[in-house]
């Protein structure tokens, strides 16, 4: 994959691009990422560090890294709150949240990582209604 796939907050303050295949792409069901996400599970990205750019705010970046925890971290757009990549605590891989993502990265996730902790609400969205637009 040489095309750049691109990305950005809500309010777009903030922007960045990556190119190459991803390490991975994934579902994780953790605790953790559903407190961060406000969701049933983070979908993420990891890059190679060296493959990915901010183009413009990376001053407005907040990072949040939970004490406790070795390897949870997080970012966010200071100005809009929205999900924003961070560099892993290892320097190994740059987190990627695909809800973030400006246009189609042509792979899909691969796995779901701690499905044991998945929350009990929980439904696998193809078993669901689906409709173009709000239905109410």
């Amino acid at each position: 994959m040489n095309k750049k796939i691109k990305g950005s907050c809500l309010c777009g303050k903030v922007s960045y691009q990556f190119s190459g295949e991803p390490l991975v792409f994934q579902y994780c069901h953790c605790s953790r990422c559903q407190k961060i996400t406000g969701s049933a599970h983070a979908c993420n990205l990891f890059v190679k560090p060296e493959n990915f750019s901010w183009q413009k705010g990376e001053s407005h970046l907040k990072r949040f890294e939970l004490p406790s925890a070795k390897y949870f971290s997080t970012s966010f757009c200071g100005k809009c709150g929205a999900s924003m990549p961070w560099l892993s605590r290892s320097g190994k891989a740059v987190i990627v949240p695909a809800g973030s993502l400006d246009n189609d990265p042509k792979m899909r996730p691969k796995q779901n990582i701690y499905y044991g902790n998945k929350a009990q609400w929980y439904l696998c969205v193809d078993d669901l209604p689906k409709f173009d637009g709000s239905p109410v």
